[in-house]
């Protein structure tokens, strides 16, 4: 399994919430008395199956937020250039609450069997990174 043309390339998109005032992205992730928990409404692994060469696909990822305090999450990232995230929540998911996190996949000039990582950031017990992941292999045309 391959990553893009430049598998050491890590593509950050990272925004404090509007309602976090403190300029510190990690802020969320460090005071522990507001930590919750989430839980991951669908599989963290998704099998896309095998796809064409240059066809673009989207994964998503819905959770809840199981806790009883408000489910920041602080950070989205993913490891190189052809995975884009495409919506993510901006504002704190109350608790009961259910958010979505998706992505989408370019193929264009890639072939083969892909391994896919999206890396999450959150405000949650036991641990603050969350991986997300999907397969997919593509088929030269």
């Amino acid at each position: 399994m391959s990553g893009c043309n430049q598998p050491n390339e890590k593509v950050t998109e990272s925004k404090t919430p509007a309602t976090i005032q403190t300029g510190d992205l990690n802020k969320p992730l460090e005071d522990s008395v507001n930590f919750t928990t989430m839980h991951w409404l669908d599989s963290t692994f998704l099998n896309v199956g095998k796809i064409e060469e240059g066809q673009v696909v989207e994964v998503a990822f819905r959770f809840k937020n199981s806790g009883d305090k408000p489910l920041i999450i602080a950070s989205v990232s993913v490891g190189c250039g052809c995975t884009t995230i495409t919506e993510r929540p901006r504002e704190p998911l109350r608790p009961g609450q259910e958010g979505v996190i998706k992505a989408k996949f370019d193929s264009k000039n890639l072939s083969g069997e892909r391994l896919k990582e999206i890396y999450v950031g959150a405000n949650t017990k036991g641990s603050t990174s969350h991986l997300l992941m999907f397969r997919v292999e593509v088929v030269k045309t």
